[in-house]
């Protein structure tokens, strides 16, 4: 696998939640910069290391409402 796609929200709590499309990887954390480190972490600690994408890319998702 060369990349792996994560899917970042912002918390309603505070701070930002991310889940791997495809892999069972959720983690979170209060800002972007430690959201890094924590996914990077996580994808390390669910592949073998022959295994490891080379690439981590990071979709923001930001849900809006309006009201009519």
């Amino acid at each position: 696998m060369n990349e792996i796609i994560f899917l970042v929200e912002e918390s309603p709590e505070g701070g930002y939640t991310a889940r791997a499309l495809g892999e069972s990887i959720f983690t979170e954390a209060d800002d972007i910069q430690k959201l890094h480190e924590m996914i990077k972490d996580a994808v390390h600690c669910h592949f073998e290391k022959a295994d490891t994408p080379k690439i981590i890319r990071l979709h923001f998702v930001k849900e809006e409402v309006i009201a009519l």
